[in-house]
């Protein structure tokens, strides 16, 4: 049985003051707990250490994710973050291949792939993040694309618990649009991306990797997209910047 996920990612939002002040009214929001439901809150870089301090002191309910890495364990690599340096400050998730990293700094799957392998073997869960443009969904082609980004996302993986593994299916065209998927659209490459899970694991594995569904996810819409057989949860954006809102969609999720 899988265990539901919510997990916020802040972008590049929140200075470190306004970090703290929203991890303390997340905390507080969910001070009944999360029940069966994992809640992974990923602010920026710079605002990890004071999220870990609330989470720390305040016995919050939700785990610590950073929204990128490098390969690399140290060196000359200005700007960037080792795996080591997360574990270190308490993070236990990292999101990787966002499409705003795809696209705004070029990471191709190979790089993804790199960062899976690093985080992993720091036994920091990646949640890996994939899904197609407007114009590749226009064509009839999004599966297809998506589960190409699938094999190349996960060469060479060991994944002997399914749990320290996660995938976030993001159409990108319905990223910070106002534009999103139905539930019926998202079960769709959510199903696939978990039958090409199973063909690169096997079904046990396959079964036991969470898929997350993203794009314009906010507490009205998530509970149709929880339905689904194959969606497992949700990787927010713009609704995980505000306790309330970010609290009722896991409260949704329960």
């Amino acid at each position: 049985m899988r265990n539901r996920m919510i997990a916020g990612n802040w972008k590049m939002n929140k200075t470190y003051t306004e970090g703290v002040v929203l991890a303390q009214g997340l905390a507080k929001e969910l001070a009944d707990g999360t029940g069966d439901v994992d809640v992974v809150v990923c602010p920026p870089t710079v605002d990890l250490k004071g999220v870990a301090e609330v989470i720390k002191q305040e016995g919050a309910p939700f785990s610590l994710g950073a929204q990128n890495v490098y390969w690399e364990e140290s060196g000359a690599f200005t700007g960037e973050t080792a795996p080591g340096m997360l574990t270190n400050i308490g993070a236990t998730y990292c999101i990787i291949g966002h499409s705003e990293r795809r696209g705004y700094f070029g990471e191709s799957d190979e790089d993804i792939n790199k960062k899976a392998k690093a985080l992993m073997a720091h036994d920091i869960v990646p949640i890996s993040c994939c899904g197609e443009p407007l114009e590749v969904r226009e064509d009839g082609k999004h599966v297809e694309f998506v589960v190409d980004q699938i094999k190349k996302d996960t060469e060479g993986l060991e994944i002997s618990d399914p749990s320290k593994y996660v995938v976030a299916y993001e159409p990108i065209w319905a990223i910070g649009t106002g534009k999103t998927a139905t539930a019926d659209d998202a079960q769709e490459v959510c199903g696939a991306i978990r039958k090409t899970l199973a063909e690169i694991f096997g079904q046990e594995t396959a079964d036991g990797i969470r898929v997350l569904y993203g794009g314009s996810a906010k507490p009205e819409n998530v509970a149709g997209f929880l339905e689904k057989e194959d969606v497992d949860g949700a990787l927010v954006g713009g609704a995980s910047l505000k306790a309330d809102s970010f609290a009722a969609m896991v409260k949704a999720a329960m």
